[in-house]
């Protein structure tokens, strides 16, 4: 699906689909932005190709899982990122690749899905006078869809400090399981976060000179994004980090029982290995053994297997247990 918002020389803003694209073109004073949704792969390729959108760029776009990034061509200026379409508690997200081609006096946006975004932007670009500020608006529907997630990961810090107290007073398995689960989401976070870093990063340090142009507050709009970004990142690490603390303190705190176990284990060893030898020599049938014919033989064997048990037990007691 096409559809387009235009804005006239005359500041008349008339919503429509591709055929508000002639009209763009020829009233040079007018602006654009053109949203496609779900498109066939072939017709928005070759759409695009007919904005004289670069076909490397165009590559990029239709690529599976292309990673976040940025590139400026002739015509547009290319941002390329990661946007969601769900975010849970438990940090399970659905994702979708947004390209936003911002080019002079047009902006278009490429999604395969609803984006929050884009919808937020597309009733409200008007009432904020973005639509004149193509490179602008990009960033601020990026801008949108970077908060969203930073609502969702400062949301999570209460289970984080639920499973760290559970952790600090009954550690068991359950919270254990838990905790890898968090941890493996936060890394796949993490990466996404880090290419949006670098991204925005990348921007900034060279910022398109058609964007400056522009009749908007580029450099604090891509200030603004990157702080949002520099932020995510560095919560998913930190939340990562603690994950990963929490893990390694409950396998000490297990490694440390364990340890005790088997220093019980080992002391009651030891206490055996000299009745369990005393009881192999006198457990041999061999008829030259005198102890055999002592009438309190058996009696003086116990008593000295008892001895020795005592004086192993009282030993390992003090020193030991």
């Amino acid at each position: 699906m096409i559809r387009t918002q235009l804005l006239t020389a005359a500041g008349e803003r008339i919503e429509g689909n591709a055929e508000l694209i002639e009209r763009w073109r020829c009233d040079y004073g007018s602006y654009i932005w053109i949203d496609l949704i779900n498109e066939e792969p072939h017709a928005e390729k070759q759409f695009l190709l007919s904005m004289q959108c670069h076909p490397l760029a165009v590559e990029d776009v239709q690529r599976f899982r292309h990673p976040p990034k940025t590139e400026t061509f002739d015509n547009y200026t290319l941002i390329l990122y990661r946007g969601i379409t769900e975010f849970n508690k438990d940090l399970t997200i659905q994702q979708m690749t947004i390209a936003l081609f911002a080019g002079d006096r047009c902006l278009i946006s490429c999604h395969p899905r609803h984006s929050l975004g884009v919808t937020h932007y597309w009733e409200n670009a008007h009432h904020e006078n973005l639509l004149v500020s193509p490179g602008l608006l990009a960033s601020r529907i990026m801008r949108f869809s970077v908060g969203r997630y930073l609502e969702s990961i400062l949301a999570f810090e209460t289970s984080l400090n639920e499973l760290e107290d559970a952790m600090q007073e009954k550690p068991n398995d359950e919270v254990m399981r838990e905790l890898i689960s968090y941890q493996s989401r936060l890394r796949k976070l993490k990466r996404i976060f880090s290419y949006h870093e670098k991204l925005v990063t990348n921007l900034l340090k060279d910022i398109p000179q058609r964007l400056i142009d522009e009749d908007g507050d580029i450099e604090h709009g891509l200030q603004d994004l990157f702080e949002r970004c520099e932020r995510l990142h560095g919560l998913c690490t930190m939340y990562y980090e603690i994950c990963g603390d929490l893990i390694n303190g409950y396998l000490s705190i297990s490694s440390h029982q364990l340890n005790n176990t088997m220093r019980v284990l080992t002391v009651i060893t030891a206490i055996f290995v000299p009745l369990t030898f005393i009881a192999g020599i006198y457990g041999m049938n061999f008829d030259n053994m005198p102890e055999l014919h002592m009438p309190y033989g058996y009696f003086y064997t116990l008593g000295g297997m008892l001895v020795i048990a005592a004086g192993f037990g009282i030993v390992a007691f003090k020193k030991w247990l």
